[in-house]
């Protein structure tokens, strides 16, 4: 929802609507769930029973203010959508909301939207008809816990986009069977937060050398335990590297 972001691998954060429900072990300690019903004071947008809250007008042209800074400035604004929802979820409020989403997103083009889902193979159905190879300006990507989860990967390869990225965020077990193929990007965080689950860091080694091997970018969020910006070093260095710059549309 906010202007620069407090997430250290974009630059702000955009949420269409409030509210989710959890698919996996990655989800139990959900900082989102934690942020809505307690600080924002609204259990009713949590669960598979629970309501979804479009955001306001205010907030919905904030994109679009977003693309005139990125024109003004010559420089593109990465759009991680959403913090606080799965755009891909299939309820009624985000299926009904995602093609206003979507209408948005083509028309922001000097913005480069991180799309992540945990629910990769709903991705294909739900793409509007022009989206050809991909538009330029999206990213697609999925979270992966542990090796169980890996397969997502293969629902998201099977997209085109000019960037398919793995969040591997909460760490909670190697990913050593994940397929690294068609993949430009991998986030790898430890969880945070009260009651964080730990790490093994043999994990984030082990990934980093994959990526290496296979000339995909590395992103090393933080440490198990460790909050924003703090925990960040894996082995005494900071990796935190992107993929290849995508261009707008002419």
């Amino acid at each position: 929802m906010a202007e620069s972001s407090k997430i250290a691998w974009t630059d702000n954060t955009f949420n269409p609507w409030i509210g989710c429900s959890k698919v996996s072990p990655g989800c139990a300690h959900c900082y989102a769930e934690t942020l809505v019903k307690g600080r924002m004071g609204r259990p009713g947008l949590w669960g598979p029973q629970g309501q979804r809250q479009v955001t306001s007008g205010d907030n919905w042209k904030k994109p679009l203010s977003w693309n005139r800074k990125a024109i003004r400035d010559g420089r593109r604004i990465r759009v991680f959508c959403g913090s606080l929802c799965d755009w891909m979820e299939d309820q009624p409020v985000a299926n009904a909301t995602r093609p206003r989403l979507l209408d948005l997103i083509r028309s922001t083009t000097h913005l480069d939207w991180q799309l992540l889902t945990k629910r990769p193979d709903r991705i294909k159905d739900n793409l509007p008809p022009d989206w050809g190879q991909g538009w330029p300006n999206v990213w697609l990507g999925t979270s992966i816990e542990n090796n169980d989860y890996a397969a997502r990967a293969d629902d998201l390869r099977r997209i085109p986009s000019v960037v398919r990225f793995i969040s591997y965020e909460p760490a909670l077990g190697p990913l050593d069977c994940l397929d690294l193929t068609g993949i430009h990007w991998v986030i790898y965080g430890g969880e945070s937060g009260p009651g964080f689950r730990a790490e093994d860091k043999q994990w984030a080694r082990d990934i980093l050398a994959r990526c290496r091997d296979a000339g995909v970018a590395f992103f090393h969020k933080q440490s198990a335990g460790f909050r924003t910006e703090t925990g960040i070093e894996l082995d005494g260095q900071i990796v935190r590297e992107y993929p290849g710059t995508v261009r707008g549309w002419a």
